[in-house]
């Protein structure tokens, strides 16, 4: 059977030949019915011309995000998209403009900006009106929609009216998705979507991170509101109106019969009779839905015991002094040649290595077991892909430490040809249908923001732009997880606590599910249990010195998902922001690990978010530490999980440096991230020596800017900065084997047209330089372990392998949402092979390995290396390098690399050609201030 990646969701089952025309019998005068019923065909009424006056942007805010700003469709769309490929209005036309800038960036001019992007400016010309509305009848709110793209533009003349409205448009756009999130966020997925492994897998993956109970969930936001006076009782009342909001549109799409189709589709109304519910949201489905978003993005760290695990088989192989060495070598906590978002030299100590090491909690060799998360597995739960699923969930759910998306690329304003600072950067969420974000304008009392929010939680805009001001984030990944060895007692499920023995909390959740027509999978059920502690979360177990413990994950975002509310209230807040001061201001109130970069007619700025727990003298952050007092967060409650926080001068920060980029790469000196790989190579390279360049030449335009990131988002960056020492080694004498000689000569052909993995030309589905490209895939795993495994040993070079992946080029299973997801390259062992290969060939090297690997230091053994695995890999087929999968047939190389919407409902969209970009993106270049 072919892979399915945890987002493949159930519609497979819609794409089966046959099943369309018998379904049709039943239901096709219903459902076309409830079809034309749909707000989307309704005749557009006429609106006044809307006026812009607190934009200062002067037209040059422009933003995109694929595939298109309608995420609901009815059942009649559904199933005339899934027979004959016909789309909803606005499901997908944002896909092309963004998908043809890989072919149509390098003849960009400031004029053609606008057919590669959409026109971010506040409001919509009267001639550009689609439909104007005023839900549920209110009078104190407008959505005004716009002919090119069908974003709402919310205007309201009351708080109230104003975020009614934004929960009445989202649910227009996004209730179906939304539906599921608070359904994933509780661990529910399976009972309300069907019991396909790919849904077992999405909501184990989560409530192994958020194992919380409808208490819990209420309990934020009682805290979120009591610590935050009147902000916090402002963000309540937002929320609140923004969820009446919400239930308005479902009442009215189930009385007017025009709510999504994926409803029918799994079991939860009747076409025919309209019998069954669409169940009202509620104020705790939004902490569900905030979890998800959190514990994607924004919980930078853990991974401890896999650290354990390298380090404890690096000793094992050399002995404790060198052993360690070795380690730290390869964890590269502060590398000298690491490119930083803060390059001014600043420097910003966290989690570095302290001197003399205290409470480490390492196991006894052997001993580690991942707790179970399921039990009582009955029917479909218990096959064989169900059990795969399970695996890859627990790792992806384990590997938080290996998240990371998004870039940035902003420029001061003395260095641009205007004289104003330019920023395009945007957030690397993924590629899904429908999108997880929405596109929104907001405009009301306090409010006045346009620009992306998670779908569910947009009561406010996220990233996007403000009257005169945009910002953005990437994830940074800085550790604010801990991993706690809590010494048992009485049995496997007490543990002591402050020297008392203490009884953990289970907390389970029972599914059961049966097949309906969108997932035929049998009927099944499993339970997920989690056993709780105050130190977080029991995830591994093991013994330490020979006394069993549970090793728990402790974050400090862990209870607290709903607290960052505030930072976005006030990044929406006109009336508060109006500086990079009073910006980064408003990101200290998130407690999500992000990099957050600000841009003005003035002024550019960053910083980087979450809350950092103050560690114990002595503490490594790296490895697991004994749960005593004595090695907690300072003045840490257990009950509340709150401690003491680094202050936000401690945070990485800056205003007006020269530029900044960043691509999830090291923040500053001294700062040391969770993420393995932050070294001399980095994909935050592509960005730093592109920047760097315009920024020494001046004169920076936003046409040269967004060249600039669209270069860097075709490039390979094995060929761009690994290549050329390879193939320095391995010229270093004649080629005279014609195999070997005739890759080298495609290879250098390859990074001489500059390492591109490009089209021939625009829809070709080919790639120029292909055999080039084909070799390197195969090669990069290939010469990796030739160069690393026989001084490491297979152990210890397995173990490193699970601290930090070999390679993630574009046609690889990676990450969270696995093959043909775009991001690439961010983890892999570029900076090791740079490091390794420079020093062989006797350059220098800061920062480098404690020993030379490739050919035991031996330029001829390590040449002799490098071509043996070249002739391998240039012996291998294009269908043994590509095998093909669900998506595309073996050897087919543009589709391997291709992106693929996800389909989290029933419209399913064409691939686009690889590009490795944000999804959604803004470019912006404000010419005037308040």
């Amino acid at each position: 059977m072919p892979r399915r990646t945890p987002h493949n969701w159930f519609f497979d089952k819609l794409r089966t030949p046959g099943r369309f025309p018998g379904f049709l019998k039943t239901a096709s005068v219903c459902v076309l019915i409830a079809g034309l019923l749909s707000p989307l065909a309704q005749t557009a009424a006429a609106a006044p011309q809307v006026t812009a006056a607190n934009d200062y942007c002067g037209g040059q805010c422009s933003d995109i995000l694929p595939p298109g700003e309608n995420g609901n469709a009815t059942l009649a769309q559904i199933l005339l998209n899934q027979a004959f490929g016909t789309q909803p209005s606005h499901a997908e036309d944002q896909l092309g403009p963004y998908a043809n800038l890989a072919t149509g960036y390098s003849g960009l001019t400031d004029a053609k900006i606008n057919t590669f992007f959409n026109d971010a400016s506040f409001g919509v010309p009267s001639d550009q009106v689609a439909s104007t509305e005023k839900p549920a009848g209110r009078g104190d709110v407008t959505i005004v929609r716009d002919k090119k793209t069908g974003v709402p533009h919310i205007t309201g003349t009351t708080r109230y009216g104003t975020e009614f409205g934004a929960g009445f448009a989202a649910a227009e756009d996004r209730l179906w998705l939304m539906d599921v999130f608070r359904h994933v966020g509780r661990g529910q997925l399976t009972t309300f979507a069907g019991g396909a492994p790919a849904n077992q897998g999405l909501e184990q993956e989560f409530y192994r991170n958020a194992p919380y109970t409808e208490t819990d969930l209420q309990a934020q936001i009682d805290n979120a509101v009591a610590q935050n006076g009147a902000r916090g009782q402002q963000a309540l009342a937002d929320a609140t109106a923004y969820l009446d909001g919400i239930n308005a549109y479902i009442d009215a799409s189930d009385s007017g019969r025009y709510f999504p189709g994926e409803y029918v589709l799994t079991g939860h109304k009747d076409s025919i009779t309209n019998a069954g519910t669409i169940d009202h949201f509620k104020i705790t489905d939004l902490v569900a839905l905030a979890s998800v978003v959190g514990s994607l993005f924004g919980a930078g760290g853990g991974g401890e015991v896999n650290n354990a695990l390298s380090l404890i088989a690096a000793q094992s192989k050399y002995g404790v002094e060198e052993g360690t060495r070795i380690w730290e070598s390869f964890r590269e906590r502060n590398d000298p040649e690491a490119v930083l978002t803060v390059h001014n030299g600043e420097s910003f100590p966290y989690a570095t290595k302290p001197d003399s090491p205290r409470g480490e909690a390492l196991p006894d060799a052997g001993s580690v077991t991942q707790e179970p998360l399921l039990y009582d597995r009955t029917g479909s739960a218990a096959t064989a892909s169900a059990t795969s699923a399970s695996a890859g969930a627990a790792k992806t759910a384990l590997s938080s430490a290996r998240r990371g998306m998004s870039n940035a690329l902003v420029v001061s304003g003395a260095h641009t040809a205007s004289g104003h600072p330019i920023a395009v950067f945007g957030p690397q969420t993924g590629y899904f249908a429908p999108q997880l974000l929405l596109l929104q304008e907001i405009q009301g009392p306090g409010i006045s923001a346009r620009g992306a929010s998670f779908a569910g939680l947009s009561m406010y805009v996220e990233l996007g732009r403000g009257q005169d001001y945009s910002w953005s984030a990437t994830t940074s990944g800085q550790d604010i997880i801990d991993t706690y060895a809590v010494e048992l007692c009485q049995d496997d499920y007490h543990y002591l606590y402050h020297g008392t023995c203490t009884a953990m909390d289970k907390v389970e959740q029972k599914n059961a599910w049966k097949p309906t027509v969108a997932d035929g999978t049998a009927a099944g059920s499993y339970t997920m249990r989690v056993w709780r502690t105050k130190y977080g979360p029991v995830e591994y177990r093991a013994t330490v010195g020979g006394k069993k413990v549970a090793y728990t994950s402790l974050r400090s975002s862990y209870l607290h998902e709903v607290d960052s509310i505030i930072g976005f209230q006030m990044l929406n807040d006109p009336d508060y922001l109006k500086s990079p001061q009073t910006f980064q201001g408003a990101v200290q109130h998130i407690n999500y690990t992000f990099n957050w970069f600000y841009a003005d007619s003035q002024h550019t700025a960053y910083y980087n978010s979450g809350d950092n727990p103050v560690r114990a003298s002595g503490v490594d952050a790296e490895f697991p530490v004994r749960a005593q007092s004595a090695y907690e967060w300072q003045n840490w409650n257990g009950a509340t999980n709150t401690a003491d926080y680094t202050p936000p001068s401690a945070h990485p920060n800056s205003i007006d440096q020269d530029y900044y980029i960043s691509w999830n790469n090291k923040q500053a000196k001294d700062y040391t991230a969770a993420p393995w790989g932050e070294g001399s190579v980095h994909r935050g390279n592509l960005l730093e020596d592109r920047v760097k360049k315009l920024v020494q030449a001046g004169g920076v335009t936003r046409t040269s800017l967004v060249k600039a990131m669209a270069d860097a988002a075709l490039a390979d960056l094995r060929a761009e900065d690994v290549l050329p020492d390879l193939l320095q080694v391995i010229n270093s004498f004649p080629v005279t084997d014609t195999t070997a000689a005739a890759a080298v000569g495609k290879l250098q052909t390859w990074v001489t047209a500059g390492a591109k993995r490009t089209e021939t030309s625009a829809g070709s589905k080919t790639y120029a330089n292909a055999d080039a490209i084909r070799i390197l895939d195969a090669w990069w795993p290939l010469l990796v372990k030739a160069e690393f495994e026989p001084g490491l040993g297979s152990d210890l070079y397995t173990a490193f392998s699970n601290n930090l992946p070999v390679d993630e080029a574009p046609s690889a299973g990676h990450g969270p949402t696995g093959s043909h997801a775009g991001s690439s390259f961010q983890y892999g062992w570029w900076s090791y092979v740079d490091k390794d290969i420079r020093a062989v060939l006797g350059e220098p090297v800061q920062g480098g390995l404690q020993q030379k690997y490739c050919g035991g230091g031996s330029l001829g053994s390590c040449r002799d290396a490098l071509i043996s695995t070249l002739k391998q890999a240039a012996g291998l087929t294009a269908a043994q390098v590509y095998p093909g999968d669900d998506q595309c047939s073996a050897g087919d190389q543009w589709c391997a690399d291709s992106i693929v919407q996800r389909t989290l409902g029933g419209i399913k969209h064409g691939k686009i050609s690889w590009q490795n970009r944000p999804t959604y993106q803004q470019v912006v270049e404000y010419t005037s201030h308040r």
